[in-house]
């Protein structure tokens, strides 16, 4: 059995009683990064083999995973934050459980993309989620741009350094979209910004962005 469990995109409250008790009876836990994942279950009292499963192993370490979990093993899955596969390892395991008709399930839990959403107060009957907007500035442009016609609220995540990059390129090309910088979501310092891009733009021009970061751009109408 196979268990895909998100964990507290920043307080650590936000976990369900189902997800520590997955954590607690499973055989195995994989995660994003050890490092980052350890003092997290430590502070649920949970002390299990922690394997690491990332982009650069995943392909490697799933078909270990999927004939350990043949055998009867129970694995929990978990990433850095949030939602395993959304942004995040996981998706290629998820298949392969399919594939092989491996017994998985999905817990629900907190998620940056609902939260942003619901918080920043634009229209939520209908979303696109886009993951990481693009590094390169022309794919980005051309991504934005696009978002700002479409019909429904856009939602992307953004570096704290490329933020003010990604609102330059709305000032010029669209200074009076409606737009909202989504921080540090559930944390002491969480913040939304709302305005047109150009008053954001000229907001962080002043003050650096810092923490994890939902850019939302709302409909066009």
């Amino acid at each position: 059995m196979v268990t895909f469990v998100p964990t507290p995109i920043g307080n650590r409250d936000d976990i369900t009683r189902r997800a520590i008790d997955t954590l607690l009876e499973a055989d195995l836990i994989t995660c994003e990064d050890t490092r980052h994942s350890r003092p997290l279950l430590e502070h649920y009292g949970v002390a299990k083999p922690v394997v690491a499963l990332h982009d650069h192993n995943e392909a490697k370490k799933v078909p270990e995973l999927i004939e350990k979990a043949k055998e009867g093993a129970k694995i929990a899955v978990i990433t850095d934050a949030g939602m395993p596969a959304v942004s995040d390892p996981g998706y290629r395991l998820l298949t392969a459980c399919i594939e092989h008709e491996v017994e998985y399930t999905v817990l629900p839990g907190p998620s940056a993309v609902l939260t942003a959403l619901v918080g920043s107060g634009f229209p939520v009957h209908a979303f696109y989620f886009g993951g990481f907007l693009p590094v390169k500035k022309g794919k980005r442009g051309k991504a934005l741009l696009a978002a700002c016609e479409a019909e429904h609220t856009s939602l992307f995540f953004e570096s704290p350094h490329r933020i003010l990059s990604t609102l330059e390129i709305l000032a010029k090309e669209k200074p009076d979209q409606r737009v909202c910088v989504a921080r540090e979501l559930t944390k002491k310092f969480e913040t939304y910004h709302r305005g047109s891009a150009q008053e954001l733009f000229e907001h962080f021009s002043h003050h650096k962005a810092k923490g994890e970061i939902v850019f939302l751009i709302a409909p066009s109408s």
